[in-house]
């Protein structure tokens, strides 16, 4: 059986990781053998470095050394977690991949869209084989965002300019690239899984991405 590497995409509140436990329960109930996991972090070099990058002030990091952050974050993953599991043939499901790095990096806080690219070909090399992206209103998905207790909250305090601009450019994002599905997130979580359900399972056999050495 061959191995399928999706990623789940969205603003800060879209419901996403919630989405990415459904699925990955639904999947493992009918037989199939999935790895979930997440960004920044899903390896144990990765998550040192998630701390580093959702955590503290919101000047705490230039865009550029966060893009240079969650491409070593990245990497490790890719390493450690992502490309064994494949090889393995199981389903890979990241609550986000390189498509959060292009969007909240590369272009709500400047133009950095080519220096995001040109790093993520020379050391990532590979995309999903399937993006959901969960659209939802960004003041919507800021209040549940900030509702949720704990320490995460750097990038949900830069504010409903930033997620707004973020939502925009995922939906550009996803209007250029044919892995992308939108998915209205707009609804209660089990209306959303059976959303997910149905992109989902015409996908469930596929051949290996090819992974960089």
């Amino acid at each position: 059986m061959a191995g399928l590497f999706l990623s789940f995409e969205g603003i800060d509140g879209s419901g996403k990781s919630t989405q990415a436990r459904l699925l990955a329960d639904t999947l493992r109930v009918r037989g199939h053998s999935v790895t979930l996991t997440r960004e920044p972090g899903g390896s144990a070099g990765a998550e040192e470095i998630r701390r580093l990058v959702l955590e503290g002030a919101t000047d705490r990091w230039s865009p550029e050394t966060e893009i240079l952050l969650f491409t070593a974050a990245r990497r490790d993953h890719l390493e450690k977690t992502i490309r064994p599991a494949l090889a393995r043939g199981e389903i890979v499901i990241t609550d986000r991949f390189a498509d959060s790095t292009r969007i909240f990096q590369g272009i709500t806080r400047g133009d950095l869209s080519d220096t995001v690219d040109r790093l993520h070909a020379l050391m990532i090399g590979v995309e999903p084989d399937l993006t959901l992206l969960f659209d939802l209103d960004p003041a919507k998905g800021l209040a549940r965002a900030t509702a949720r207790a704990g320490t995460e909250l750097r990038f949900e305090d830069m504010g409903l300019a930033f997620q707004e601009m973020a939502r925009a450019g995922f939906l550009a994002l996803a209007a250029r690239q044919d892995r992308f599905r939108v998915i209205d997130a707009d609804a209660p979580p089990d209306t959303v899984a059976d959303r997910v359900w149905q992109v989902v399972a015409p996908h469930l056999v596929v051949g290996l991405p090819q992974l960089p050495s």
